[in-house]
């Protein structure tokens, strides 16, 4: 008796490769959660967790906000791939209707996560405050695992370039309207933090309401016996998924290594009068330059079919940026900076991850592979500050810093070749 393989046209739709071409509402919506979730993960790290932690200790600000950062990135580490596993399992029913599995994640994730911030603005201990860091994001990773998903669920490989450009500018346009916010709009940190918490909710919810989730047939659902070690991709059998985590994470440990003091590099470094606005002006100048080629790029990699010269020379702006600060501390340094680096990574940005969905090994444990990548954005952020902080106190300070940031960052960019099923 022949066995005869199931045709892609066999699989429910939750599973099959995406052919029609998503509309603009949905990437209009899709793009609004993510400016949320980016919102509710950058506006504390830059502006209201270095401002609540100089207030509790002021004389070890440095190191206490490591410990804070470092602490909730490995909460993020261990929650992002486990939510998504369990989203590719998620089969809600409401009055006998089955119900798509990633929405409930994204729904739920903003909920708890805005009360958790909540909570945090009323910690006046370092402890309270990485508890509440560690509360909050467990949530928004649960949040991300699924709406990083919904790209290789709903939109097909040739329009992903592009997508991934609209979805990642919100990255950087988070971090700005949410330092707007929560300096130019509101005053005071616990205004600041319930600010981000209502944003979230309006940005995030209408996302889950509004579009459409598949089901998965109870047939086709990974068992969740096993699901812990589901999480290892092994790098043996998935070469080309080990080589991508390996470049994004690089990548990603030399952004934490330049971002996550930039506020303390104003203020002690360049000596800049008011450097809270400073910092504003070159995250405002960061995002032009990341939403002036993120779409473009996306878009061209899509026609041209090819993802990894892209990635390489995005390296090599990144790097030259960093190298910039690392040879002069100064103000209209930091400005060139600040364009440099922003136009860098918005190539990289919709480049990668258009790259990133081609090479996940699974269809069915997608938002799991992809929280398994997530990884690789959240372990720099443990890493980066353990790095980071010796290396500004005792090895050289911040032109070493920023040196160390360029020389990662093309690495990561050049180990982008080892990959071979995508151009």
């Amino acid at each position: 008796m022949t066995t005869v393989n199931p045709t892609p046209a066999a699989l429910p739709a939750a599973l099959a490769e995406p052919t029609v071409p998503v509309r603009r509402g949905w990437i209009a919506l899709l793009a609004a959660a993510n400016l949320g979730v980016w919102m509710a993960f950058f506006t504390p790290i830059q502006v209201l967790l270095p401002q609540q932690v100089e207030r509790i200790a002021p004389a070890d600000k440095e190191t206490m906000l490591a410990v804070v950062t470092g602490v909730g990135a490995l909460a993020a580490v261990l929650a992002n791939p486990l939510a998504g596993a369990l989203s590719d399992r998620t089969a809600p029913r409401l009055g006998g209707r089955a119900f798509g599995r990633r929405h409930a994640w994204t729904a739920g994730g903003a909920v708890l996560g805005a009360l958790a911030l909540v909570l945090l603005a009323q910690q006046r201990t370092v402890l309270g405050v990485t508890l509440g860091w560690v509360a909050a994001q467990v949530c928004f990773n649960a949040m991300l695992a699924s709406l990083t998903a919904a790209v290789p669920d709903r939109v097909p490989v040739a329009q992903r370039g592009g997508v991934s450009g609209w979805v990642g500018i919100p990255q950087a346009l988070g971090l700005v309207l949410g330092v707007v916010l929560v300096t130019a709009v509101v005053t005071g940190n616990a205004a600041g933090y319930a600010a981000v918490a209502v944003a979230v909710l309006v940005l995030a919810l209408p996302f889950a309401l509004l579009t459409v989730d598949d089901p998965l047939p109870a047939a086709h659902r990974p068992p969740l016996r096993g699901l812990l070690a589901s999480i290892w991709v092994s790098p043996r059998r998935h070469p080309d998924f080990g080589w991508a985590w390996i470049t994004r994470f690089l990548v990603q440990l030399g952004n934490a290594l330049g971002t996550l003091y930039l506020l303390y590099f104003l203020t002690d470094e360049v000596r800049l009068a008011d450097p809270e606005r400073g910092l504003l002006v070159l995250i405002l100048l960061y995002t032009v330059g990341l939403a002036s080629t993120a779409v473009v790029a996306g878009r061209l990699s899509d026609r041209s079919g090819r993802r990894k010269v892209f990635v390489m020379a995005a390296g090599g702006i990144m790097a030259v940026a960093a190298l910039l600060l690392a040879v002069a501390p100064a103000w209209p340094v930091a400005v060139a900076a600040a364009l440099l680096l922003g136009g860098g990574y918005g190539v990289y940005l919709s480049v990668d991850a258009a790259l990133i969905t081609q090479v996940l090994p699974h269809a069915a444990d997608r938002a799991k592979d992809l929280g398994v990548i997530n990884i690789a954005n959240s372990a720099p952020q443990v890493l980066g500050p353990a790095i980071s902080a010796p290396i500004v106190v005792y090895l050289g300070g911040y032109p070493t810093l920023y040196a160390a940031t360029a020389a990662v960052t093309v690495l990561g960019s050049v180990l982008v070749l080892k990959i071979r099923s995508v151009r």
